[in-house]
């Protein structure tokens, strides 16, 4: 990410790589123990690692006398092991030998024997790959928790027609605060007064700045580029959009991956099995040759031969590689699982609604029965209506709106998902929805009113409406296709997926119009929340591994029964982060064939990792058995961590990973409206 994080806040000052390592270079002389701490950071590793080996080299190059020789590579053995033997020690204390282990018994043997010098290059390696393995982490993370670095630690607070610069924390909900052209908001809100167009790349991974008016929401750490604004409060500024992206990730990257559970599990078992297999071998030797220098120095060639370091590192170097690429670019997994499953996704099921379409419907048509007035009809349905955040009731709304239609009170108000609303208008029971709807509240609808339901509008979506007092009619909706859609649709073909199926609610004529424009040839009409759940679990039986794609409200039931549950569009919607198991941030389809794709490739990185590491294994211990290395233990030693490094430097790949259009070259048909 290539953000400036020096322009965070005004007043403060920039935070630089220089002035890191200025603090760094400061911390450590204030305490010098820093540099063999468990937790020290990469510089530091990197820091000992280099006085590891220049202990080592000064001990070959500078002979003399004995206790100078001595010294350094006593200095040597410390700046290269003094991490690895306090990890070895608190294994072996617990019972559970690690590779800590193995590596310190080895060090600590070759210098037993006399070749000292054998035992400093092995930790020098195994430092430095420790160092590279603690780079490649905190490079995975520098990326998201500079993310909190770019909301402002302060803000503007309007009041009383006064401005106040006040610290973050001072602020509430529905404070105002004015936010500058250039400046970055410091809270997630909603405009009320001012346009701007607004850089949201750092939240939904955009690069286009989007136009933002009065009512429009923003999000903390996004830029305000040419506009002077004032920005009602929505959110405390720990519940930001931002913050809630950032401990999303940071809980995911402490979620393991089934294979990287599977290692660990193993871990412990394996390195017990290796030292039980070095001890046969110093035995085994020991009888045959009677040379116990011989039998040892063999029997440490086989613990470095053996060791598991690649073979731990090839899952989380990888996972935590993709968690960060697909944040920095609005697509966010809960975890190395989710990325996992979603690699062996061979169907995709798309809710319509706001998922193939935009979600923004508006009113298409009024067909009131014979004797009613279409604003009448229009008013009952928004009054209705304007207690419901569905899209469509948003449309009905916004219509009546536009003709300054009044809105009644609406008393004992019911939604029931997927069927449509309900509630007391006037003091006469009123709903509007499917026809199923009247039927579970026992309402007799005029067969006029049946008549009209049962012709439903092949360019929309039809919603019923009848009140007690007579006022009755369909209305007629319809939602643009996004255009995106079936280029989308296509790449996720090129990829591999076999099946994709339209989950809806709405009316058969109308979805299978929808699905034929986006080139989905299976689809369901008319579905409760429950018979998407249905569809689902029976799509799951036969395929195997089905990914969900919804807006993670309504279909939060499917959502959670697919394999992988997506959520599109999650910017502002909380109840999407919480529910879905991947978050497409950006309002568009564009982010799941990218989640895709990165899981597929992310899934091939692991799979070339393990091969790297069991390769070299399998080859060192052959070797080794074989009586290849005997006297070689250098030679074990390189090819063990530079197999540990090149599995490191595989996993970083993916931060570099091409983009789903240059991975597959797909054509851009035009989608249009079904009308």
């Amino acid at each position: 990410m290539t953000a400036d994080i020096g322009s965070a806040s005004a007043g403060s000052p920039p935070i630089t790589a220089d002035s890191e390592r200025a603090a760094l270079l400061r911390r450590l002389l204030r305490e010098p123990a820093l540099l063999l701490a468990p937790d020290a950071p990469p510089p530091l590793r990197f820091v000992a690692t280099a006085l590891c080996a220049a202990c080592g080299l000064g001990a070959v190059l500078l002979g003399g006398a004995p206790w100078l020789r001595f010294l350094l590579v006593t200095a040597a053995y410390v700046f290269g092991g003094w991490r690895t033997a306090r990890g070895a020690v608190g294994a072996l204390r617990s019972g559970s030998p690690d590779i800590n282990a193995l590596m310190i018994i080895a060090a600590l043997g070759a210098a037993l024997l006399g070749h000292w010098d054998e035992g400093v290059l092995l930790l020098f390696l195994f430092s430095l790959s420790d160092a590279l393995e603690s780079y490649a982490i905190e490079r995975t993370r520098r990326g998201i928790t500079a993310l909190m670095r770019l909301r402002p630690d302060s803000a503007c607070l309007v009041r009383d027609g006064r401005e106040h610069t006040v610290p973050l924390g001072e602020l509430q909900v529905n404070d105002v605060v004015r936010v500058r052209p250039g400046e970055r908001f410091p809270i997630d809100g909603a405009i009320v007064e001012g346009r701007a167009a607004v850089d949201e790349s750092i939240v939904t991974g955009e690069a286009l700045p989007v136009e933002k008016t009065p009512g429009d929401a923003v999000f903390a750490g996004t830029i305000n580029s040419n506009g002077s604004l004032l920005v009602r409060m929505t959110k405390p500024a720990g519940e930001s959009t931002l913050a809630r992206i950032v401990r999303l990730v940071q809980d995911a990257q402490e979620r393991k991956a089934r294979f990287q559970r599977l290692i660990e599990r193993w871990q412990t078992p394996y390195a017990a099995g290796v030292l039980i297999a070095s001890a046969l071998m110093l035995v085994v030797k020991l009888a045959l040759t009677r040379d116990f220098g011989g039998a040892a120095y063999s029997a440490m060639v086989l613990l470095v031969a053996a060791s598991p370091c690649a073979l731990v590192l090839a899952s989380p170097v990888a996972v935590l590689a993709a968690l960060t690429r697909g944040a920095r670019h609005g697509v966010l997994f809960k975890g190395g699982a989710h990325i996992e499953r979603l690699a062996t996704v061979d169907a995709v099921a798309f809710d319509k609604t706001g998922t193939i379409t935009h979600g923004r419907p508006v009113l298409a048509g009024i067909r009131p029965l014979d004797g009613v007035d279409a604003d009448r009809l229009l008013a009952l349905a928004a009054s209705l209506e304007s207690h419901s955040t569905h899209p469509l009731a948003q449309a009905v709304v916004q219509a009546a709106k536009t003709r300054s239609l009044p809105q009644a009170d609406v008393a004992a108000f019911i939604n029931e998902p997927g069927l449509g609303i309900a509630g007391r208008v006037d003091g006469h029971w009123a709903g509007a929805g499917r026809p199923l709807l009247f039927e579970r509240h026992g309402v007799a609808l005029p067969t006029p009113l049946r008549d009209l339901a049962s012709q439903p509008a092949a360019d929309g979506t039809t919603v019923l409406v009848w009140s007690e007092n007579g006022v009755g009619g369909v209305l007629t909706l319809n939602d643009r296709v996004r255009a995106e859609a079936a280029q989308v649709i296509e790449q996720l073909r090129r990829l591999g997926l076999r099946r994709f199926i339209m989950l809806t609610g709405d009316n058969a004529p109308t979805a299978l119009g929808v699905a034929r424009v986006v080139g989905i040839r299976e689809m369901r009409a008319g579905l409760s929340p429950e018979d998407k759940l249905a569809e689902i679990r029976k799509l799951a039986k036969d395929e195997g591994g089905v990914a969900m794609v919804g807006d993670g409200v309504n279909d939060a039931p499917a959502l959670a029964a697919a394999t992988v549950g997506i959520a599109m569009g999650a910017a502002g919607t909380d109840v999407a982060l919480e529910t879905a198991d991947v978050v497409l941030m950006r309002d568009d389809l564009h982010g799941l064939a990218e989640a895709i794709h990165l899981a597929r490739h992310t899934r091939d990185v692991i799979r070339i990792g393990l091969a790297i590491a069991a390769g070299s294994i399998l080859l060192l211990v052959t070797a080794t058995l074989l009586g290849w290395l005997d006297g070689l233990l250098p030679l074990a030693v390189v090819g063990h961590e530079g197999a540990t490094v090149l599995v490191i430097l595989n996993g970083l790949r993916l931060l570099r990973q091409d983009t789903v259009a240059q991975h597959v070259a797909t054509p851009q048909p035009a989608a249009a409206d079904p009308a």
